[in-house]
Order: structure tokens, then C-alpha cells, then sequence
């Protein structure tokens, strides 16, 4: 689960970076990692 949260922050770091967005997948890519991680604080388990 973590590696694919840090495979989304990075690849939507990435876009940023380089201006190249896909159409802003990236974007829907980084709500997802967000969401993903609220999600594990709310269930009462540690993020990191």
C-alpha cells in the first residue's frame, strides 16, 4: 500500500516538475494517495 502512495506523490511531484500533467491523471492520482492516508488515520493505524 505504501510504495503505491509514494509511486502516486512521486509521479504527481514529477508533473509538476516537468509541466507534463497527462490531462491531470496525476492530480486524480495524488487525491487518491491523500484519501488513502486519511483513510489509515482514521482506521487508527500509524502513516509512516
Amino acid at each position: 500500500m505504501w510504495t503505491i502512495i509514494i509511486i502516486l506523490l512521486i509521479l504527481w511531484f514529477l508533473g509538476f516538475i516537468t509541466s507534463y500533467t497527462l490531462g491531470g491523471l496525476l492530480h486524480i492520482l495524488l487525491v487518491i494517495a491523500i484519501i488513502l492516508i486519511i483513510i489509515r488515520l482514521l482506521q487508527g493505524r500509524s502513516v509512516l
